[in-house]
């Protein structure tokens, strides 16, 4: 394949709506036609004989694709599991772990909502507590992150879920450092990478987290219902799936616990798993320098929208270059006083701007209603008219909204 240049070039071999500058590609990604093509070239052979496939393939098959995401993560694949997305390998931890009364489960005021949540419950039903270290936004550098979240580490500490790069405000951390200075306080590490995978390099054996979860489905731009969850070695044994099936008491020798219970949790289509290799090779081959300058480029294009948003609104940029990938937040004007029915993708002029203007794209709350941020992705297929066109729509509609 002949790489490309980006922009309308690129748009072509995507499903999306020509009519639509779709700037949130960061919600559910978008998946190319070609890997669309290769998952349904997977069904074809699942449904042209399925004991075939299921009792006497997958295995193997499974086994491939987790060779191929292993090697693009830097993970070694025999602590991967495929999941359907990062918040059920969020749930999967949380769920194999034996809280006591009073142990503390450490986030931050960024952490993804339905994580949160998940938390949440899960301390409810030990008797356990849920502690949010607040990180400012606008921030004006990664130790800042550090300094908030060890600020909210207390003896009682168990387990901490902290972002790599957030969803409200789509700030790389520096998760690294953060890793390392929790394991030097005895506190385990459940990374939620949602968007890391395909934005950012990303060696997931150096982070040193004991747990790491993320997407196939955003920016490696794999159908969606792939995503994978990472064990480090020494916490394999404890770590058990959502649903328990058969191989809880399977009898073979020649595969860990882990694998056996992972690989297989019921019938499901796993085609979305087995099109991971072709979304890594296929993305991978768009540009002459491959991953490094689709990341680079995205990246680019995110920062000259940002610019742009900022300079339309008259607003400084609230957070350093070097702490965004693909993804920027701007605040905006507030909104009304009563907030939307449901926090997502409920805002008014969210759809207001998709209606008078053909924008997609994501007001987000923050850090609570009627707070709120406007978050653009950039990817591929995008070009810097569609920034500009999303600048217009909100000086049109937020000159209406009182300040």
């Amino acid at each position: 394949m002949t790489p490309l240049a980006g922009g309308s070039d690129c748009a072509r071999l995507w499903e999306l709506d020509g009519g639509i500058a779709f700037l949130n590609h960061g919600s559910f990604g978008a998946c190319p036609r070609a890997v669309l093509l290769a998952q349904q070239a997977i069904r074809d052979r699942m449904e042209h004989e399925p004991v075939q496939f299921f009792a006497r393939d997958l295995e193997s098959l499974l086994d491939s694709a987790r060779q191929a995401l292993g090697a693009f993560i830097g993970a070694d694949p025999a602590g991967l599991a495929f999941v359907p997305n990062a918040t059920a390998g969020v749930n999967t931890v949380l769920r194999s772990l034996r809280l006591k009364p009073g142990d503390e489960l450490l986030t931050t005021n960024h952490a993804y909502n339905a994580c949160r949540n998940s938390l949440e419950f899960t301390a409810a039903a030990l008797d356990a507590h849920v502690v949010a270290a607040a990180v400012p936004f606008p921030i004006e550098g990664p130790e800042q992150v550090i300094e908030c979240v060890l600020a909210r580490v207390s003896p009682r500490t168990r387990l901490a879920l902290i972002d790599h790069i957030t969803s409200p405000t789509a700030l790389i951390w520096p998760i690294g450092e953060i890793v390392r200075a929790l394991n030097e306080r005895g506190v385990e590490t459940l990374i939620d990478g949602a968007h890391a995978p395909g934005m950012i390099p990303l060696d997931v054996e150096s982070i040193g987290a004991t747990y790491y979860t993320g997407n196939c489905h955003k920016w490696l731009c794999a159908p969606k219902g792939a995503g994978f969850l990472y064990v480090r070695k020494d916490r394999r044994t404890e770590i058990h799936p959502l649903s328990i099936s058969h191989g809880r008491n399977a009898q073979r020798t020649d595969r860990s616990r882990f694998r056996l219970e992972f690989d297989w949790t019921g019938t499901d289509d796993p085609s979305a798993y087995l099109s991971v290799p072709e979304a890594i090779r296929f993305m991978g081959g768009l540009l002459p320098g491959g991953w490094l300058e689709l990341m680079r480029h995205n990246h680019e294009l995110a920062l000259a929208g940002r610019e742009i948003l900022c300079r339309a609104l008259a607003v400084a940029p609230p957070a350093p270059d070097q702490m965004l990938g693909s993804m920027a937040a701007v605040p905006i004007t507030d909104g009304s006083a009563e907030p939307p029915p449901s926090s997502l993708y409920a805002d008014p002029q969210q759809i207001e701007l998709l209606e008078k203007f053909g924008v997609e794209v994501p007001l987000v709350p923050w850090p609570s209603p009627p707070k709120r941020l406007i978050r653009i992705s950039g990817q591929l297929y995008n070009r810097p008219s569609e920034y500009h066109r999303l600048a217009e729509g909100l000086i049109d509609i937020l000159k209406t909204v009182p300040r």
